[in-house]
């Protein structure tokens, strides 16, 4: 049994890998960026027969408050579940929007693995794990505000897996967990937020209604409805005694992204 603190488990997949570790018979502190979340997951607990493995409590992985929380708990694992995301053509987004996403995405997560890492380092042993994207491998056009910052998480994941090779006093595993399109909602939400500020004044509001159209429609298209085989890729990243570096599901997305990589698209 492991002692896991996942972020943003308040919807979700994160929600959904709550709950399966937690049955698993894991300790898994489940933490919500709202206090209404964690609240529906203590219900949630409680039905399920839960409580002695599903704990849930708000951290706003933003909030300097909140991150310190971890500073006193006790775990094995950390999961960088939290994430956030904007769209819009990049010639003419607001930098703020970019700046809000890479802080939740990338420096508050990094930040928090920092206070994590210190009590691993502590007790020589432990595992963190990033929450990534398949679209963190390559670009998707109006969403690079979310999409760069999965590139940056990469990139930063990348250079702290072989920085930790270096140490000889602990075992601590880096791993990434590459999501596809999945139907929580999200996907569309993050395609709705260009849409709020490109018809009125973008370069592009004359093609509103196709790029909509094609957006909307490619999600459709693509999203997968059950979790099931990314919850795995969770499961996986937590239990296998010497884990990958990176978990990557649905596996036809996965492919997918892998072949126009080869090609250089």
């Amino acid at each position: 049994m492991s002692k896991i603190l996942i972020t943003g488990a308040g919807s979700g997949l994160g929600k959904a890998a709550s709950i399966a570790l937690a049955k698993r018979g894991h300790k898994v502190y489940a933490t919500t960026h709202r206090e209404f979340q964690a609240d529906n997951l203590k219900n949630i607990a409680l039905k399920e027969n839960l409580n002695d493995n599903l704990e849930s409590f708000k951290l706003d992985i933003t909030l300097k408050e909140d991150r310190n929380i971890v500073k006193d708990l006790d775990i094995d694992v950390l999961i960088n579940n939290a994430g956030t995301g904007n769209s819009g053509s990049s010639i003419e987004v607001s930098i703020d929007k970019y700046r809000n996403v890479f802080e939740t995405n990338v420096f508050s997560a990094l930040e928090l693995t920092q206070i994590a890492f210190n009590n691993m380092i502590n007790q020589k042993s432990g595992r963190i794990i990033f929450l990534s994207s398949l679209s963190g491998r390559i670009t998707v056009p109006f969403l690079s505000p979310y999409t760069s910052s999965k590139f940056a998480l990469e990139g930063i994941v990348s250079s702290l897996k072989s920085e930790i090779k270096e140490l000889d006093c602990c075992n601590i595993d880096i791993v990434l967990i590459e999501p596809g399109a999945y139907a929580t909602g999200f996907n569309q939400r993050l395609v709705d937020k260009q849409f709020t500020w490109m018809k009125e004044k973008s370069y592009f509001k004359d093609k509103i209604e196709k790029l909509k159209k094609k957006q909307y429609g490619y999600f459709k298209l693509v999203e997968e409805k059950s979790f099931d085989s990314i919850i795995k890729q969770y499961i996986h990243a937590v239990e296998d005694k010497n884990p990958k570096f990176r978990y990557k599901a649905p596996l036809i997305q996965s492919a997918f992204i892998q072949g126009e990589r080869i090609l250089g698209k």
